[in-house]
């Protein structure tokens, strides 16, 4: 069980980003809806064990240190080769709305020019990848849970304090900015997104364990403990919607209506989050093009001042674009997770009966 636990921890850690840790995730992909949303952070829930818990069995399977080799077990050689790309430009968005993110919390903290934040993240992680500081990535698993402590306080806090009817919050609520059409399409996309772009790395840690019951279950407690996440941040969003409408960075908002000094600890450690987060994904996105023949620290250099002009374009606005679209094409990769699933069944039925 103690593996299990950490598997599930490793994947909470993962998609525990600055998106979900700012609010403005959830704002836009559950609590836009109303209480509706609440039912697509339960749907949400489900899809996230079942499709983690897949994927941590094939990497426990297959035991590969490689994601190309699995991306290919699910896909197949040459719709392999296109999901490779798709998932590239997931760590290339990806990066833009990281550095999003710092402008927006050092326009909203520090007053500051939006320009300002992003381009200050940017310099530290061309520096930080091109010197060969991967280490400096351990920093997450410190982070994240004191993170987690902040955003409970908050949770506490506002579900305490709530100053409007719950009839009125829902009408402020579904005024708000959808990131899908209806409530149903927005938990699968923020599923599909937040799957496609971590199913690299959780299928390499799923290689670490043999046993792949052990990793399955790692999946599906990483699932569900996400999805119970996903469900309070969902209704803490709702109690306080009145308050954060508008808001870029919405628990940053909350933290200050705390307390000052407690506005400035979310901010240094959504500042330290963006920071590893987008150091983990330029060097992972500059090892991917360094595969193409490039040179690695020319496409960390390009890639991450291509995507600080991207940013420019806003960070709510980003999350608005960038993550449904990777949505749509992370269906691709779901539906080769499924298949293999049935796949896999299929294989297990057939040697139990030769047997």
């Amino acid at each position: 069980m103690k593996t299990s636990l950490k598997l599930g921890g490793a994947f909470i850690g993962l998609m525990v980003g600055v998106g979900f840790a700012s609010g403005q995730e959830i704002l836009q992909f559950f609590t836009s809806f109303g209480f509706v949303g609440l039912a697509g952070g339960v749907i949400a829930t489900a899809l996230l064990a079942f499709l983690v818990m897949n994927l941590y069995q094939i990497g426990s399977r297959m035991r590969t240190g490689s994601h190309k080799e699995a991306i290919e077990y699910l896909c197949g050689r040459h719709l392999g080769r296109v999901v490779d790309w798709m998932l590239t430009f997931f760590l290339f968005g990806s990066v833009v709305v990281m550095l999003a993110g710092a402008g927006s919390s050092f326009e909203q903290q520090l007053h500051t020019s939006h320009y300002l934040g992003g381009a200050v993240l940017a310099v530290f992680t061309i520096v930080t990848v091109c010197l060969g500081l991967k280490r400096v990535i351990t920093l997450m698993s410190l982070i994240t849970p004191v993170l987690m402590v902040i955003v409970a306080i908050i949770a506490i806090y506002s579900l305490t304090s709530i100053d409007k009817s719950w009839a009125d919050l829902q009408s402020i609520a579904l005024v708000q900015p959808h990131a899908a059409a209806n409530w149903f399409l927005s938990a699968l996309l923020y599923v599909s997104y937040n799957v496609a772009g971590t199913a690299a790395v959780l299928v390499v840690i799923g290689a670490s364990i043999p046993d792949s019951r052990k990793a399955g279950l790692g999946g599906i407690v990483g699932g569900l403990g996400i999805g119970a996440l996903i469900v309070v941040m969902t209704l803490v969003m709702l109690a306080k919607i009145d308050v954060v409408a508008g808001s870029a960075i919405p628990t940053l908002f909350l933290s200050n209506t705390l307390a000052p000094w407690f506005g400035d600890v979310m901010l240094v450690l959504l500042l330290v989050k963006l920071y590893c987060t987008t150091v983990g994904l330029s060097y992972a996105l500059a090892a991917r093009a360094q595969a193409y023949g490039l040179p690695f620290k020319a496409s960390v250099a390009v890639s991450v001042i291509l995507a600080y002009f991207a940013s420019l374009f806003g960070f709510v606005k980003l999350v608005g674009i960038v993550y449904p679209a990777m949505g749509y094409l992370g269906f691709i990769l779901i539906a080769a997770i499924v298949v293999a699933w049935f796949r896999n069944r299929r294989t297990v039925s057939s040697d139990l009966e030769t047997a």
